[in-house]
């Protein structure tokens, strides 16, 4: 198994609970983590296979199956999300997960977190953020 992961994906959108927050906008940053096996991708380094190569049989149009989590089609996922307003973040977080849960056939598990910046609060926030993880995968940690 493998993450797969796009970190700090940055969206100016009109989510928010109250009627301002439609109006202006607001800057958002989101984050995905894809649990997903990799073995098929790394052992023929293409992003589409025909299974009927491995049985030795002749590959056919349009027959081609994901080796692994393709991160342009994560990004764009999560860019068609980002475009339908919303009065919840935890909506957003919860349809992203779903829509790559449901389009990865070797996803095994997905965590979304999607930040709002400097929300309106009447005080300094740096940042407000919702996640939601789906299947079987942990929260990463790194350190510097």
């Amino acid at each position: 198994m493998a993450i797969i992961a796009l970190e700090g994906m940055r969206f100016f959108a009109y989510h928010g609970y109250y009627e301002e927050e439609q109006i202006l906008g607001n800057d958002f940053i989101l984050d995905v983590y894809v649990n997903a096996d990799t073995l098929l991708a790394a052992a023929v380094d293409e992003l589409y296979v025909d299974p009927a190569v491995f049985k030795g049989e002749e590959p056919q149009e349009g027959k081609e199956k994901p080796t692994t989590v393709n991160y342009e089609t994560i990004y764009l996922i999560c860019q068609a999300e980002m475009r339908k307003t919303a009065s919840l973040l935890e909506g957003i977080v919860e349809r992203i997960a779903e829509r790559i849960m449901e389009h990865f056939d070797n996803a095994e598990g997905v965590i979304v977190r999607l930040k709002k910046l400097h929300p309106p609060l009447g005080g300094r926030v740096d940042m407000a953020w919702v996640m939601s993880a789906r299947g079987d995968i942990e929260i990463p940690t790194f350190s510097d």
